[in-house]
């Protein structure tokens, strides 16, 4: 009875796993998930905050685009200046005990992150008092729950990274030191977590690489694993050799040793998940793929350094960051890894998934991600998110 269960309802649960991760990677194919960023730094009578907003995600919220014709112009941004400082400062408050610090914002300026503009706010927070004050965070979070605000703290002792999302909107934070010299490990081992599991580029290539791990090539077909214990060597090299391969180029693009245009990486990146889906339909490596994650793995660093500049690092804390940060990004592909290996384990002897999850799902990544190199490379938009116009 329990193998019957196994044989149907196990290959249901995979095949909406996979689904749900295809569509909702849908709104991500061409940018990768909606941040902003905020820099806090103590100052006489209060706080400095320097706020960066993707101005794509004030175009969805406030439509700032005036002419439709799918460019913001400066004069465009100008036009709703007051509505984008308004908007924003409405879904962010900053208090000491039940007194509201006073906002006096600048003009808004334009700078480019790796996915594009960002409108930036530079707010002279205004504090009754010297205690410690609460950060109360809310934008975007009714229009898209997955927003995150990446916050910097920016003390004279070091700094500090906080992940604010809608379940955890608040922060509390003085002048005081901050924490110990292992919070910079800690927080950017957080960050490379979070971002991992929101990197749907980087998932899908790495579903791709672990979709054949329970099978071995035979005689022209995939067939079942005999045993556990070389798909956990498989999977555990595969994994490791594609840490090892982004940890090296994260490092040398965040010390500037290598750098490379923001759009060739991400380009890239998707081109690695469409060889990484093809090579399970026509197979040319069909043993020791450690090797493939390894080689396609490397331009992966780039995209995980594009993330960090936009961050920022701490200076003073430089290789803690780093080290916790690829951990953080090493945890979350095991977690990853520890939800599907022991499914695929399970029914890789099914017709089901020899000749149809294997093959439709590596067919599916491979098209989503060739979509996704056409709109990367071009700059085109050949796919409307879910709920878009």
């Amino acid at each position: 009875m329990i193998e019957k269960l196994h044989r149907w309802w196990v290959p249901l649960i995979l095949s909406a796993t996979l689904v749900l991760l295809l569509l909702g990677a849908w709104p991500a194919f061409a940018h990768k998930p909606s941040d902003s960023y905020l820099r806090l730094t103590p100052r006489e009578g209060g706080w400095q905050l320097r706020w960066d907003i993707a101005l794509r995600d004030l175009e969805y919220a406030l439509g700032l685009d005036r002419d439709g014709d799918g460019a913001i112009t400066w004069g465009e941004l100008q036009a709703r200046e007051t509505a984008v400082v308004n908007y924003a400062l409405e879904h962010l408050s900053l208090r000491t005990g039940e007194t509201a610090c006073v906002s006096r914002p600048g003009a808004v300026q334009v700078v480019q992150h790796s996915d594009g503009a960002y409108a930036v706010l530079d707010v002279a927070l205004d504090c009754p008092a010297a205690e410690a004050a609460t950060l109360d965070y809310r934008l975007f979070f009714a229009l898209d729950p997955s927003h995150r605000g990446l916050l910097q703290v920016n003390r004279p002792t070091g700094v500090t990274s906080v992940v604010l999302a809608p379940e955890q909107s608040q922060y509390v934070l003085d002048t005081a030191p901050g924490g110990g010299s292992w919070r910079p490990f800690v927080s950017y081992w957080v960050e490379g977590v979070w971002h991992i599991w929101i990197g749907f580029d980087h998932i899908l290539f790495l579903l791709a690489l672990l979709l054949p791990s329970v099978l071995w090539w035979e005689n022209g077909r995939w067939r079942p694993a005999a045993a556990l214990r070389p798909v956990v060597l498989e999977t555990a090299g595969i994994v490791t050799a594609f840490t090892l391969a982004h940890s090296l180029t994260l490092s040398l693009a965040v010390l500037s040793v290598v750098n490379l245009p923001g759009r060739l990486v991400e380009s890239t990146i998707a081109f690695t998940v469409v060889l990484a889906a093809l090579n399970n339909l026509f197979p040319l490596v069909k043993a020791r793929r450690w090797v493939l994650a390894f080689t396609l793995g490397l331009i992966h660093g780039f995209g995980f350094a594009s993330v960090l500049q936009d961050l920022g690092l701490p200076s003073d804390a430089l290789a803690l960051a780093l080290a916790g940060f690829n951990l953080g990004v090493e945890t979350g592909q095991l977690t990853i890894v520890a939800i599907m290996l022991p499914f695929t384990f399970l029914i890789r002897r099914t017709w089901f998934y020899r000749r149809l999850a294997l093959p439709v799902g590596s067919a599916m990544v491979a098209a989503v991600a060739l979509v996704w190199c056409l709109e990367r490379s071009l700059n085109l938009k050949l796919l409307t998110p879910l709920g878009g116009s």
